[in-house]
Formats: C-alpha cells, structure tokens, sequence
C-alpha cells in the first residue's frame, strides 16, 4: 500500500538524525544549518515482527520478508511557510503527499546545535501547526458557494466547507473539526493538511532517555492540553535520535546485548515503525511457503478478495477461497496439514474480513 509518513519539524530538532537512524546508515545528509535537507529523502523501514522467524522454522525457508512503512524527511519548515518564505511552498507540497504526519519535537538542549525560535518543543509545533492550518486556509477561502439548485453533494461539501473555515479560522485544526460522516467524506477531496492524522517523536538526550516515558510524554501532552490542543499520548513516542542512530550501526548481537543491559524489548525506532503502522489504520497477514515468509500490509477491514490483489491484482477476477489459519495455530501444529488434521484451517470466500496474523493461502482459478 502506498501510505507514507512525513517527518517534519523546524530545523535542527534531530530530524535527518531520526532518519538516518531508520534507514540504519546515513542516507540523509545531516548539517547544523536551517535547510540543509532541501528534497524529501524517502526511506522504506521494516516493521517490527517477531512471528516471521517462527513462521520461516515451520515453513523450513531462510527468506523472509517483513512489512514495511515508508518515511519521508521532509526539509525543516520555519515561521511563513504558508507564505511561501524560506522553501515553504516546495515543504507544503510535500508535505500534502503524505498519510500521516510524524512532528519531532526537541526534548533536550545542545548549546552545539543551531534552533529556529526559542527552542520550546511545545511553541516548536504550535508553529508548524500554525503554518499548516494557514496553508488549509487559505485552500478554503479559495471554495466558491455552488449555485442555482445544487446537487446534495455539493451542499454537503459545501457545509463541510464552512464549519472548517470558521474552526481554521479560530485555530482549531480540520483533525478536530465535528463533521458528518458525508462532510468527513466530502471534506477528503480539499486535502486539507491538518486533517491528517499526526504522531510525535520526542527527541531527548540520554539523560532523557533514563527518564520515565510516560513522565516525558505527560508533560508535553499536557503542555498542548493547556494550550488547547488535544493529542493522544498513545501517539507520542520518546526517542534519543542520536543513541538509535549509533544503534543502528551495532550487528545483531551487540544490538540485543544493549536492550538486555536497559531492560526494554525493542529499540525506540522498532517501538516507533509500530506505532506509525497501527496509527495508519494497517494490520499485516502472513503467507508461509517453502520459497519465504512474508507480512503483507493491508488496512483494517480488507476483504479477502482485496488482501488477494495486494499478491497480485490478478487474483482478483480468479479467486476462488482463501484458506485460513491463525497465526498461533499455525505454529503450533507444524503448518498447514497439521492444523488442518486438527480442525484449525477454514475456507473463506471474497467477503471474509482479514484478521491482523491471519496466515492465509489463496485458491486462485485460470
């Protein structure tokens, strides 16, 4: 599926240092210079899946191939971007292509490292946010009220228009706006920025690190509650960038032998890939054959005919049935003959909606 995740913030809060990280090796070029990163530099980062080695034992293969969620370093946005000044348009526009958008905030303070403003994470977004719901206004005030005897349609539209004009119009992001379902619907075709559904990386320091997660995390979410903003603290991740980057460079080994020595079960970017994956609405099911074992990325609610076109479009106009078998099940009885002597293997049809883990193979006619 083509859903991205744009990592945006003023310049310098650790951005190309974060993305560097994801990539495991530095694919960004770093400077302690507002935009120094003037293209979005595209990265493609695994997801985080402890079944696939389990399931590449039970299937006897080596290959295996995870989910992946594709991120975006976008070029640090500044005061007047809407406007158009410093490279404002061209971060827009980039921006406007995303599904979701990753804020990352400075949680830390380096006399070493050249800020935008006063360095405050909380006025950090607010001025990002500002910018973006400028840039929505100013889309909004371009609508025209349809004329004469318009369709319903374009009434919704237009009624949608409005209520988010006048909530952009007091601060108040299209993300927080109360609309209809058919506004909701209707309101997609602006793509409006401050619509799309947002996380935040809380890039600290090592001494930040030690801190407890949810103390970080409450204090900033709290700081945007007092300043009427409401954000999700499942949304909000805590990162040193600095520290996954040098861990992105360990081997395998060195890598688990730090997370036994700090007591966590995955790296702050792996916690980070999971939490971008859940939030655009993706789940994963598996396929396991003696040629791989691969996650395929589907959104919640998919069909098994839709999950079937994600292998191949072809098999949409030749399915047949899906068989289907859990995750745990699976493993457990060896595969598919011994889960299906045990009762565990069903046959679905092109309506069945896929469940996350769902191990699925396909029945496809010529």
């Amino acid at each position: 599926m083509s859903l991205s995740v744009g990592i945006v913030g003023l310049p310098n809060v650790g951005k190309s240092t974060l993305f560097n990280a994801l990539l495991s090796k530095q694919q960004a070029f770093v400077a302690n210079y507002p935009f120094a990163t003037i293209e979005p530099n595209v990265g493609i980062v695994p997801v985080p899946d402890e079944r696939l080695p389990k399931l590449a034992e039970v299937a006897h293969t080596n290959r295996l191939v995870p989910a992946t969620v594709t991120f975006l370093d976008i070029a640090g946005l500044t005061k007047g971007a809407a406007g158009g000044e410093g490279l404002g348009n061209k971060f827009l526009s980039h921006i406007r292509e995303v599904s979701m958008i990753l804020h990352v905030v400075r949680n830390f303070s380096d006399s070493n490292v050249i800020i935008t403003g006063s360095g405050d994470s909380l006025e950090a977004f607010l001025t990002i946010e500002t910018e973006l719901q400028l840039a929505d206004l100013s889309t909004l005030e371009k609508q025209k009220e349809p004329r004469g005897n318009p369709e319903k349609s374009e009434r919704v539209r237009w009624e949608a228009v409005l209520k988010l004009r006048e909530a952009l119009r007091d601060g108040v992001s299209a993300r927080a706006v109360d609309l209809t379902r058919d506004e909701e619907l209707a309101s997609r075709e602006l793509f409006l920025l401050t619509a799309k559904p947002q996380m935040f990386v809380l890039n600290t320091d090592e001494t930040g690190v030690a801190q407890s997660h949810s103390e970080v995390v409450l204090r900033f979410v709290g700081g945007l509650r007092n300043k009427g903003v409401e954000v999700n603290e499942a949304d909000c991740v805590v990162i040193c960038a600095k520290l996954e980057e040098e861990l992105a460079g360990f081997d395998e080994k060195e890598r688990l032998e730090y997370l036994r020595s700090t007591g966590l079960s995955r790296t702050g970017l792996e916690s980070l890939t999971l939490v971008a994956y859940k939030k655009l609405g993706l789940m994963s099911f598996l396929t396991a054959g003696e040629l791989e074992v691969r996650a395929w990325t589907i959104a919640k609610g998919t069909t098994a005919v839709e999950a079937a076109s994600v292998i191949h479009t072809d098999f949409v106009k030749h399915f047949i049935s899906a068989r289907v078998c859990t995750y745990l099940d699976f493993v457990e009885y060896g595969g598919w003959k011994g889960a299906a002597e045990r009762g565990k293997v069903r046959v679905e049809g092109k309506t069945y909606v896929m469940n996350e883990g769902d191990v699925v193979e396909f029945m496809i006619g010529k």
